[in-house]
């Protein structure tokens, strides 16, 4: 039985006839279906157009943002997918009913060459907190049907909501049989928070997939054509494909979707010529591109050049509001040159921002003003300390908030300034499994717990991993406000209800082989009032 979310829908056995229908069983739902309309222009595809499959986002309370991205030969090396250099007119749908026997919205767009030919429909006009159905048609074909779902009204008071949130998945490390699982999760909405690709060089057999990997694919990306070719790559994978399908995103980028540990425009490989930032925002504006192109983001997300914008809010009634961060594009540069440091004096300094003034003004206001139980954060990289020293002394990570600490300061003041409530703040990137306390004063144990943090592991960064590795135990050693820590791959799925915050830690015991199942390793629990983790 599905629980009660407050956001109607299907039963799960719905969802799974969904997922298993084939392009070709899809097409036989066109009886009640699409007109031919402009399309009859254009040429009618030989293949299947929809190969990067169809995908959902951002819901809002009467509508969310539709994708998808014609390309009927996904990993050819030019990065046009098998397209013409032409736009193809492109159909979509949304329905009450997975038969489509009552269509609710309907509409027809083009998709451009100069955008990879992938379109992004914001629908709008729907019915608050409800399940719907979409697809699209283009070349005579068409795609199979994804399903979705609205947000629940401004100011409803939802009984429940259930979402989880995934990171880092390096496509050459491991399959993504932790989507296949979630995939058949019951829950309203998946958050991506960063490392949706690895631009690492990728070796002739695609590391543990052990399937070839054409040379113009294998090179770390610089340019628009080779970003798009590497989104392709970790695409064209159906348990991610039927992840998309089955559940709204809502997504930001971290380090990896334009190169590890950039600061917004300071490379760390020092490809700029005589150090020249011009060099390294050509590249970030043409992965900001691709990334744009192969998520479902909305028009104030399209990046203009090296300028964007993915901080943003998304509401779920009066129970939760979710203040999405974008931690890569605004900051400063890390201090004390990178990297793991000791007695770095730099990452004091109270000028350094990690989020830059627009931002933090943005963030301040967004928490001061959320009248929700719950204010979820949703950002890249670890808010907690994070003493990565055992013994007596302290060492710590400069690209996490340990290396702006006046950053960390600032927004904790602000939530108690402003009587934030139930702050929660979520996080991916260190490839672990982590529940820790906020504290006000990391050198005082008994300084007052502002908050809580739910670190999200790996999709398939990392390979197997285990339960608890040597660095996990050098961190629980070292923080006494981390109450746990695995290195497992998985997914963190989250239950909020007006009275706690439930995260469950959600692990697979292998990647580097399909078919591992899956299991909880743990769930840890925050009360609404009472800011701090305890096992579930």
């Amino acid at each position: 039985m599905r629980r009660n979310s407050g956001t109607g829908g299907a039963g799960r056995v719905g969802r799974r006839a969904m997922l298993a229908a084939s392009g070709t069983a899809a097409l036989a739902l066109a009886a009640g279906g699409l007109s031919a309309g402009r399309a009859g222009a254009d040429e009618r595809f030989r293949e299947d157009p929809f190969t990067l499959g169809i995908a959902s986002g951002d819901p809002w309370p009467d509508g969310f943002v539709l994708w998808t991205r014609l390309a009927p030969r996904p990993l050819d090396p030019d990065g046009a997918g098998g397209m013409p250099p032409h736009s193809v007119g492109v159909f979509w749908e949304v329905a009450a009913d997975e038969l489509f026997r009552h269509v609710v919205r309907r509409g027809w767009t083009r998709a451009v060459a100069e955008l990879a030919h992938s379109v992004h429909i914001e629908v709008k006009g729907l019915q608050p907190g409800r399940e719907y159905f979409y697809r699209f048609r283009a070349g005579g074909v068409l795609s199979p049907v994804g399903r979705t779902r609205t947000a629940p009204s401004p100011y409803s008071r939802p009984k429940a909501l259930n979402f989880a949130f995934v990171s880092c998945q390096a496509w050459f490390e491991g399959f993504y049989t932790a989507y296949q699982h979630l995939a058949e999760e019951d829950i309203d909405l998946v958050l991506h928070l960063g490392d949706y690709i690895y631009e690492n060089p990728i070796d002739a057999m695609g590391g543990v997939r052990n399937v070839p990997v054409a040379a113009e694919l294998r090179p770390e990306p610089m340019n628009l054509v080779q970003y798009r070719n590497r989104h392709a790559l970790h695409r064209f994978d159906p348990d991610l494909i039927a992840a998309h399908r089955a559940h709204p995103w809502a997504v930001v980028w971290d380090d990896h979707e334009v190169e590890d540990n950039w600061a917004r425009d300071i490379s760390k490989v020092d490809t700029e010529p005589d150090g020249d930032p011009a060099v390294f925002r050509e590249r970030a504006a043409a992965a900001f591109q691709a990334y744009y192109e192969h998520l479902p983001l909305r028009l104030p997300n399209k990046p203009r050049g090296f300028d964007a914008r993915m901080y943003r809010g998304l509401r779920y009634g009066r129970m939760a509001t979710f203040h999405i961060l974008d931690t890569r594009l605004f900051r400063d540069d890390q201090p004390c040159g990178d990297g793991i440091k000791s007695g770095c004096d730099e990452r004091l300094s109270p000028s350094r921002s990690l989020l830059g003034a627009e931002q933090e003004r943005w963030l301040y206001n967004s928490l001061g003003r959320s009248d929700a139980t719950w204010n979820l954060i949703p950002q890249q990289i670890p808010v907690t300390q994070v003493d990565t020293d055992p013994g007596p002394g302290q060492s710590f990570v400069m690209d996490f908030w340990d290396g702006y600490v006046a950053s960390r300061q600032r927004l904790f003041q602000q939530i108690s300034d402003r009587n934030v409530r139930n702050p929660v703040v979520l996080t991916g990137d260190m490839h672990r499994h982590l529940a820790a306390d906020l504290k006000q004063n990391y050198d005082d144990p008994d300084s007052p717990t502002v908050g809580v943090e739910f670190v999200g592991t790996s999709i398939a960064t990392g390979k197997d991993g285990m339960d608890l590795d040597p660095s996990g135990a050098s961190l629980l050693a070292a923080n006494s406000h981390i109450k746990f820590t695995n290195y497992q791959r998985g997914y963190v799925r989250c239950s909020l209800t007006p009275e706690t915050c439930r995260a469950d830690f959600r692990v697979l015991p292998y990647v580097t082989t399909p078919g591992a199942p899956v299991s909880t390793r743990t769930s840890f629990v925050t009360e609404a009032g009472r800011p701090g983790v305890k096992p579930a």
